[in-house]
């Protein structure tokens, strides 16, 4: 069955989950994207309801996903053109666009290595930054990311966009900053905050060690709490007349500082 219109109740209630008042109350988020959705099936997650578009497939090979999804119980929605336009959130949509259930993960969920490293990010308020640093933390194969106190939602288009999918690979727990401080100390872990207000450079900071990178906002920067208990506080050099960068960047700058000691 095509559906072409809409105001069919499913296209409806997809266009709803775009607010992020009803991803958090229904426990769903929207995924749009050939391999976002791969990605989200691989990890182990179900979509519970994938609209499909052929007319934007274009020469790809949409047959197998189609498959592993069907397989998988989803409700399958084609929907025609105009539809899908009005569903997803892409200026150049590919056709894909499913509902999954909300990511809902714990501390106990997490899984340490014997040196972990691990990325903490405080009050994040940028969907694209935050979608910035899971790309980052998934390239850099972190152990966990600890998102605190969050002004958004994982659900959010813009998160997913930018992540690539990548909400899906990482191990990640969204928790609260007290929450967090204690889980760290009661692993071990050393906390490296980064902050203008630094003593040490990142490049000197041991990052070898099992430790945490923590990173707040650009308007902001990190909290008493984080300032306060921090075992190190790092900071990128600056020669302009700004005094911070992108928290996503920064985050890019003291990961991959760790893997360059690290290896």
């Amino acid at each position: 069955m095509l559906i072409t219109s809409l105001q069919n109740p499913r296209v409806k209630y997809a266009v709803l989950l775009r607010e992020s008042r009803q991803r958090k109350k229904d426990r769903l988020m929207l995924v749009e994207g050939h391999d976002e959705i791969a990605m989200a099936l691989e990890s182990g997650a179900k979509a519970q309801t994938l609209f499909y578009c052929p007319e934007f497939f274009g020469e790809n090979d949409a047959a197998p996903l189609l498959k592993q999804i069907a397989q998988s119980g989803a409700e399958m929605l084609e929907v025609n053109k105009r539809v899908f336009e009005k569903i997803a959130y892409r200026e150049n949509p590919e056709g894909w666009l499913a509902i999954f259930p909300s990511i809902q993960k714990t501390f106990d969920d997490l899984k340490l290595g014997d040196n972990p490293l691990i990325v903490v990010v405080e009050s994040v308020e940028k969907p694209g930054n935050l979608g910035a640093i899971l790309r980052t933390s998934d390239a850099a194969n972190v152990d966990a990311l600890l998102i605190c106190d969050p002004k958004i939602d994982l659900g959010n288009p813009n998160v997913l966009r930018t992540s690539r999918g990548t909400v899906f690979t990482l191990p990640l727990v969204l928790t609260t900053s007290v929450e967090a401080l204690r889980w760290l100390k009661a692993n071990g872990i050393k906390t490296v905050a980064a902050t203008p207000e630094g003593s040490t450079l990142f490049t000197e900071a041991n990052l070898r060690q099992p430790c945490a990178i923590i990173v707040g906002t650009e308007k902001d920067g990190l909290s008493a709490l984080w300032r306060d208990s921090a075992d190190i506080k790092a900071r990128v050099p600056m020669f302009g007349k700004i005094n911070s960068l992108n928290v996503s960047v920064s985050t890019a700058l003291f990961v991959y500082e760790a893997v360059r000691q690290r290896r």
